[in-house]
């Protein structure tokens, strides 16, 4: 146990690096905290930092602190159980009156029980936006908005918030909602707009504590061995901090109670718990939906006022098995779509900074004539480098959701609020953290480095001139003059805070900053308009990354000590991502080497050269201009693959891109065109060659595969029902084994689905091709055949199956802005969903009447 005067007192002058000072303290290295900042202390140790110039947090005598806390107790449990009883008896009441109030009636309500409340969503961050720093450090004029930051007119007005509000804290004990409230009030605490007071050696304790005696009861160091380490691992809360919460969660309480008397105005409150009102069963109010579906974004809107979730792994896994799958679906598609390829070389070229004119209206020297290929070199370089990496991380992301979700079979037996987490689960969720941090580094610089030179954004900033054309430093800013709405202020001030290195983005939280943005862009018409689906992808994948976060700190009370396990565990987590990633940076240099001029130009997408009509109908012409596109991307990929294999060799074994073009994916290609018979409609032939021809290679070439006696991939032999194939690929010596018959479902659909699907699926043929397919007629037909949809951020759309004989879900992006999918899209969905699980046209029927 730590002595009773464990820190010396407030108003002395304290030396962490005095050997005199620090004798008696636990084993912590003092070095790493910042002493010129009293709040890291704060935070760190439950104390302030002496010696600064910064006001210490007033001190507060334990007598004090609880005779406070249990006024605060008994008052948060007294209004807690008259909710409770209110709710039991009036619940379908009370939603009914308030879903059928006008938004001027819901106002008059919330500010007779809540005068002078916000007006706007998140005023915390509106407070935050108008102060100074040193506004702050005088006292802020915006104290409430900070402490209740989901309390304001523009979110309770909504039809649901209030009974969601109503419901979670009537059914839950006010313990649960301790940590949940102590986050909620999180830029608060860091801008030090709330200054919580000063009492040394104690802790305050809010878990499983349901009476007035023991919540938030103040425990001193000297009385109970546990209490130290308590506060230091957060699993308890410093004093002054739990002030707050109980002052939070008290007038909360109170609001909601006066919430449901103006509510229930006509019946007298002693009445309103009369045994005349029979208990009634807790009402299911459902989550808002997008289209009429599950959304991420309404998930968290709403959390503020539901229950605290808890740690999903099931929901992770899906999402990150998920992404991992749309990752090699994608360099599947690039190395087989012509014209996907050009179109995402394309779109990375637009959405480069070179792209915006300088402060004197001129062009970036890369895109003058001759000089062209600098561009080039730095687009195709990232179109390449960025699918493989994105493999690399979404393949290891899911190997840890998966390793948590073994972990957490093995041990949820012993896992209890009252024990710290199994070290190899803690280590595990350490580790899983950390590679969410880093991950998310990668969505952020894309922001930084394509949002602003956005065809829809770049007209809004300037590029500073630099000398050279071979510099890839690029500097921008905002072109003076152009006049901006309260909206586009609104986005920028969002971007700017992800991709600037500044104090925004800790005190706000990446979390909240993502969740802001996409709130922002599905609510205002004018965002949503100025971000491109290249962007609207960027901000899917950063969500992702957010959502893991997110998921991890609703792992209480165990989250509150994450922080502190980490201090001796960081080195080694770093150590080990470093490793992990060393082989990544030979995927970056995919095209790099003395082959890169001839890589780049053979995939320069300029003329004609993966000009690939698969959306017109056949005919000579756009036949031969299809086999020559294809040869054109095959010749392009080989010239990659080998420039890979000759610099890094058997050394790519280790890498998820090797593993996946290890595999048993194919590649259609267009055979030789041959005139149809007069009395047939179609000449419909396929060719087919392997991904890619690197890893037999490379297995050829290497020593261990001499004695292997079980290859994981034979190639399928390349066919074709007529004519000659465009490129034939050379044989590998590798027997193929017999196909297993895999017997497919049979769909019964409506003929609204059905009419999706056989567009997905079609064949070509002289006809010509189907029309565009609208984004929700293809949501009904994947949930007709057993898939559960979910809007996540950005363009993004989660298909997971329910009663479906398959494991894994698959994510597609909504058109943008037409919401309306062509044909060379939806037959691209078509594909992917063959390659994932099986599916062909024939499999779908319409269903008996």
């Amino acid at each position: 146990m730590p002595p009773s005067h464990a820190f010396p007192p407030v108003n002395s002058h304290f030396d962490p690096f005095n050997p005199e000072h620090t004798a008696n303290l636990p084993d912590i290295d003092f070095s790493s905290i910042d002493w010129n900042d009293p709040w890291e202390g704060l935070r760190a140790l439950g104390i302030g930092g002496p010696g600064t110039n910064i006001p210490i947090p007033k001190s507060i005598s334990a007598d004090q602190v609880k005779k406070e806390a249990r006024h605060h107790s008994f008052q948060i449990l007294k209004d807690f159980e008259l909710l409770r009883a209110i709710l039991d008896r009036h619940e379908p009441t009370i939603h009914k009156r308030w879903t059928k109030k006008t938004v001027k009636q819901k106002h008059a309500i919330l500010l007779s029980t809540w005068p002078n409340m916000a007006t706007t969503h998140r005023p915390d961050f509106q407070a935050f936006k108008k102060e100074t720093e040193q506004e702050r450090d005088a006292g802020t004029k915006y104290r409430e908005a900070y402490l209740w930051p989901y309390i304001n007119l523009d979110d309770l007005s909504k039809p649901k918030a209030l009974p969601l509000l109503l419901q979670s804290r009537a059914r839950n004990t006010p313990d649960i909602f301790a940590f949940a409230d102590n986050e909620a009030v999180h830029l608060g605490f860091v801008t030090k707009a709330i200054v919580p007071a000063f009492l040394n050696v104690h802790t305050m304790m809010f878990t499983n504590r349901k009476t007035p005696n023991s919540y938030g009861e103040l425990i001193a160091w000297k009385d109970n061995d546990n209490a130290f380490q308590w506060m230091l691992s957060r699993q308890g809360m410093h004093p002054g901090i739990g002030l707050v919460i109980l002052e939070i969660q008290e007038r909360l309480y109170r609001f909601l109670v006066e919430s449901c008397e103006r509510i229930m105005h006509d019946i007298p409150f002693e009445d309103l718990l009369s045994d005349k009102y029979a208990p009634q069963p807790p009402m299911a109010l459902p989550p808002d939906t997008t289209n009429g579906f599950a959304s991420l974004a309404v998930m968290a809107k709403e959390a503020p006022y539901r229950p605290p979730a808890n740690m999903d792994l099931a929901r992770l896994a899906s999402l990150f098995a998920a992404k991992k799958s749309a990752a090699e679906d994608f360099i599947w598609e690039l190395r087989e779509d012509p014209g996907y390829f050009a179109d995402t070389v394309l779109e990375n070229r637009e959405h480069r900074l070179e792209m915006i004119r300088d402060t004197d209206g001129q062009t970036h020297p890369c895109l003058t004539a001759g000089r062209k290929d600098v561009l080039w070199n730095r687009v195709i370089g990232n179109v390449v480098a960025g699918a493989h990496t994105s493999l690399e991380m979404w393949s290891e992301l899911n190997a840890q959701v998966e390793e948590l979700q073994t972990l957490w079979t093995k041990y949820s037996g012993n896992i209890r609020p009252d024990r710290d987490l199994p070290g190899e689960f803690l280590d595990a969720i350490l580790k899983f953290q950390h590679y969410l941090k880093q991950a998310a580094k990668g969505p952020i610089g894309q922001l930084k480095n394509h949002a602003y030179a956005s065809p829809l954004l770049r007209t809004h900033f300037v590029r500073i001139p630099r000398r050279g054309v071979d510099t890839p430093i690029i500097e921008v800013r905002s072109k003076p003059g152009v006049k901006r709405d309260k909206v586009q202020a609104e986005l920028f001030w969002l971007l700017q805070t992800l991709t600037e290195d500044g104090n925004n983005l800790y005190f706000i939280g990446l979390t909240n900053i993502v969740d802001e943005l996409e709130r922002l862009i599905q609510s205002e018409r004018t965002a949503k308009d100025m971000i491109s689906s290249f962007i609207a992808d960027v901000i899917a994948d950063l969500s992702i990354f957010t959502e893991g976060l997110r998921q991890l700190k609703t792992f209480q009370p165990w989250a509150q000590t994450f922080e502190n396990s980490l201090i001796e565990r960081e080195e080694e987590i770093q150590k080990e991502f470093a490793e992990t990633t060393k082989s990544w940076g030979m995927l970056m240099a995919a095209i790099d080497g003395p082959a890169k001029g001839k890589i780049v130009q053979l995939g320069q997408p300029e003329g004609r050269k993966f000009h690939h009509p698969v959306d017109k109908r056949r005919t000579r012409g756009n036949v031969e201009a299809m086999r020559s596109a294809e040869e054109n991307l095959d010749k392009f990929w080989a010239a990659v693959d080998k420039n890979m294999r000759d610099r890094f060799g058997s050394k790519l074994k280790n890498t998820a891109l090797f593993q996946l073009l290890s595999q048993s994916r194919i590649l259609e290609r267009t055979a030789e065109w041959i005139e149809p018979e007069q009395e047939k409609q179609s000449n419909v032939t396929v060719i087919t060659k392997p991904l890619s021809e690197m890893y037999f290679d490379i297995e050829q070439r290497t020593e261990r595969t001499l004695d292997r006696v079980s290859p994981s991939y034979t190639p399928t032999t390349k066919t074709k029902t007529r004519g000659k194939a465009a490129a034939e690929a050379p044989a590998a010596n590798i027997q193929t084994p017999s196909p297993q018959l895999d017997i497919q479902p049979t769909f019964p659909l409506d003929a609204r689905a059905l009419k999706v699907f056989r567009a997905l699926f079609y064949t070509p043929s002289l006809s010509a091709t189907p029309g565009e397919i609208p984004w929700t007629d293809f949501l009904h037909a994947m949930v007709s055949t057993g898939f559960q949809v979910e809007k996540l951020y950005g363009s993004v759309w989660q298909f997971s199956p329910t009663n479906l004989d398959v494991e894994r879900g698959i994510q597609f992006h909504e058109p943008h802005p037409s919401g309306k999918l062509r044909y060379v899209v939806a037959r691209r969905f078509g594909r992917r969903l063959n390659k994932a699980y099986g599916w062909e046209g024939r499999m779908f029927v319409m269903e008996e009447e």
